[in-house]
């Protein structure tokens, strides 16, 4: 019998950017086997699909609560072990809760749900559970990251005083100057995206990688919103300014319609001792700034790394990784949990940054309409 975890996937049919990313990354170390799936609402779609990248259609469900149903029939021995949940935002809640409530493991994209009060439901069912749960906030999983935060761990730039990051999109320019164009993206829709497009979407990974590499909190935040059109509900920019501590304080910058931009995520930390920066877009350079030293330029794979960075480098120096390589290195940590393998707390975010990621996002949405005021996040 395989040994490979038995992987069920929802959503990401079709010409999915984040379908691919999690298929490819699944399969990246040996660890995954696709058993079953629901890629598309439409069943005759849903199988085509499934033929045209090779996976069985005998367990190509017509929709999410079949395949709950249906897999709870088979001996554990043969069911699903995990689900990706890739799926619109507004479906991550219940998919997520009804496998959570039946056993499964769960690998959901963010936001982990649309509001707070859901994230802290799932929440309490995953303690039930006691399952494995993981959030794929893909930059986590970039070696120079890790190395970032292992850095930052261990004293490398002194105590923190100030956080810089960004994350700089411009593909929502093309669409939200036309009305009718507006109204079809599922993003611009709060019945579907949640209350937040731009920070709901992108500027959440900025907060997620301020914490995940400083191991700092983002106590309080005060932000200001663009949303171009009096009839858009939805923000498409906004700046976020943050305070961790008295005197740790910083700012998260995030825009889907800063024109020309691709995927510009950003994220610099400056300590008393040096400082260090990381550009999503040339990710194996890690910038080691100092006052009384030269510029340090940190690279993936070669023995200075960290135990963490080298787990996440599969290639020699100089060989370039990207994207998948990143969400790769999350499933890999998450088949470690489900085997119940010894892990690095930093291999994949687990349900508690869902419940962060949640918080900033509805405190960011509270502030703005507020008229720009100081929250506290809970």
């Amino acid at each position: 019998m395989s040994k490979k975890i038995r992987l069920g996937i929802l959503g990401g049919g079709g010409d999915s950017l984040i379908g691919v990313l999690h298929r490819v990354a699944s399969q990246i170390n040996d660890n995954y086997e696709i058993v079953g799936a629901v890629f598309n609402p439409d069943f005759e779609a849903n199988v085509a699909f499934a033929k045209e990248i090779d996976v069985p259609t005998n367990r190509i469900y017509k929709d999410f609560d079949t395949l709950v149903e249906e897999e709870l029939k088979l001996p554990e021995s043969e069911r699903i072990q995990v689900c990706s949940v890739i799926t619109p935002n507004f479906l991550h809640f219940p998919m997520a809760k009804k496998l959570l409530e039946n056993g499964f493991h769960v690998i959901c994209e963010k936001p982990m749900t649309t509001t707070y009060e859901e994230a802290k439901i799932l929440q309490a069912t995953l303690e039930k559970a006691k399952t494995v749960f993981a959030v794929t906030h893909t930059y986590t999983g970039y070696p120079m990251v890790r190395q970032m935060r292992e850095m930052i761990k261990a004293g490398a730039i002194g105590k923190i005083h100030k956080v810089d990051a960004a994350y700089y999109q411009g593909w929502i320019n093309s669409i939200i100057h036309d009305k009718a164009k507006r109204s079809t993206v599922w993003r611009l829709d709060p019945k579907k995206a949640g209350i937040s497009s731009c920070m709901g979407d992108i500027g959440v990974h900025a907060f997620n990688m301020i914490e995940y590499t400083t191991g700092l909190t983002i106590k309080s935040i005060l932000a200001d919103f663009n949303y171009l059109y009096e009839d858009n509900q939805m923000d498409v920019d906004g700046t976020v300014l943050i305070r961790m501590d008295k005197h740790v304080k910083g700012v998260i910058r995030s825009s889907q319609v800063a024109t020309g931009e691709e995927n510009g995520l950003s994220i610099a930390i400056y300590g008393e001792k040096g400082g260090l920066r990381w550009e999503q877009e040339n990710p194996n350079y890690l910038y080691v700034l100092s006052d009384d030293k030269p510029l340090q330029v940190y690279k993936p794979g070669h023995a200075y790394n960290s135990k963490l960075s080298l787990n996440g480098t599969k290639l020699p120096p100089g060989h370039p990784e990207g994207i998948f390589d990143s969400m790769a290195n999350i499933y890999l940590g998450v088949a470690r949990a489900i085997r119940g393998e010894k892990y690095n707390d930093g291999e994949f975010p687990t349900m508690m940054d869902g419940v962060r990621g949640l918080d900033f996002i509805e405190s960011t949405v509270e502030s703005n309409k507020k008229g720009n005021v100081w929250i506290n996040l809970k």
